[in-house]
């Protein structure tokens, strides 16, 4: 990949067509699987660094959430934007491809509750955890709500500026690197699949559907992964945090160690929501480390 308008590679990108709608989704590389799962407002797109150093040893599976990428954007009159979708779109996809062998998960931002929730689901096919700037629990209890977050997720003024002005997408790309400014064609290439309205229903629907109390649909999904975590103790875990992510916050960071107590940790005070953005080589190093340490037995779950 010499530049990011080559991505995705012609021979890696796939379709996958369940209940009328296309998902996309990556499938480069042979070995066992690494799962990775991105977050709202990107697309694999995120992933292509990491695709690139794991392909020669692992087989990387890379789908776009249905409305985000490549993948089909229906409107919300025609798919349940919620949580529970999210995890069956996961679930579909792997027994599709008939991924027997156990799996490492890769997960970031909304990918974090998904990812897990698969794995509360089939915790015999989960192999390796690595988690970044993500969330698995309920929101910490010293953690307040972000105030732009509560303005997309409550008002119409935050939906018009999501929809309409695409604010949502621009001010990520801007605050989500802390290090260093991403390059105008990578930027470019983040916005390029919410490039109307009508493309950015997901970006909309990830921020009105975080569950924060027992009410909210996929709040019992919540409660579920976190009760879970004690079939996950043999279970090697890594955790890789930008400290100056104004979300997933040192507070979330807290809420997966307390929960996989056993979990390696390595944290970039300079760095933010867009971890393998702002410490792309860095962070690679450690996520390729953590795999040699902890190689996957090739026995099906």
């Amino acid at each position: 990949m010499n530049s990011p308008s080559d991505f995705p590679p012609p021979a890696s990108s796939r379709f996958f067509t369940r209940n009328n709608h296309t998902q996309h989704y990556l499938d480069e590389g042979s070995g066992p699987p690494v799962v990775m799962l991105h977050g709202n407002p990107t697309w694999s797109f995120y992933y292509r660094n990491l695709v690139l150093a794991l392909r020669d040893s692992h087989r990387c599976i890379v789908p776009d959430h249905i409305g985000c990428g490549l993948s089909d954007k229906p409107p919300a009159s025609a798919y349940d934007y919620s949580l529970k979708s999210r995890i069956d779109d996961v679930e579909a996809l792997l027994d599709s491809l008939n991924v027997t062998e156990k799996i490492t998960l890769v997960v970031q931002d909304w990918g974090g509750m998904i990812g897990m929730g698969y794995a509360a689901r089939h915790p015999g096919r989960i192999a390796r955890i690595v988690a970044t700037n993500t969330g698995c629990t309920r929101l910490p209890a010293s953690k307040g709500f972000p105030w732009s977050l509560w303005l997309g997720r409550n008002t119409k003024l935050g939906e018009w500026l999501i929809l309409k002005q695409n604010a949502f997408c621009r001010l990520a790309a801007k605050w989500c690197v802390t290090r260093k400014s991403l390059p105008p064609d990578v930027r470019a290439m983040y916005l390029k699949p919410y490039d109307s309205p009508e493309h950015r229903v997901a970006v909309l629907k990830f921020v009105q559907t975080i569950p924060l109390k027992p009410t909210d649909p996929g709040y019992d999904i919540v409660v579920g992964v976190e009760e879970s975590a004690p079939k996950f103790r043999g279970v090697p875990v890594l955790l890789l945090w930008g400290m100056r992510d104004f979300v997933f916050d040192r507070r979330f960071l807290a809420e997966w160690q307390r929960l996989f107590p056993h979990a390696e940790t390595h944290t970039w005070p300079d760095c933010g929501h867009y971890l393998l953005e702002d410490a792309t080589d860095e962070a690679i190093g450690k996520v390729k480390e953590f795999l040699a340490k902890h190689p996957v037995s090739p026995i099906s779950a």
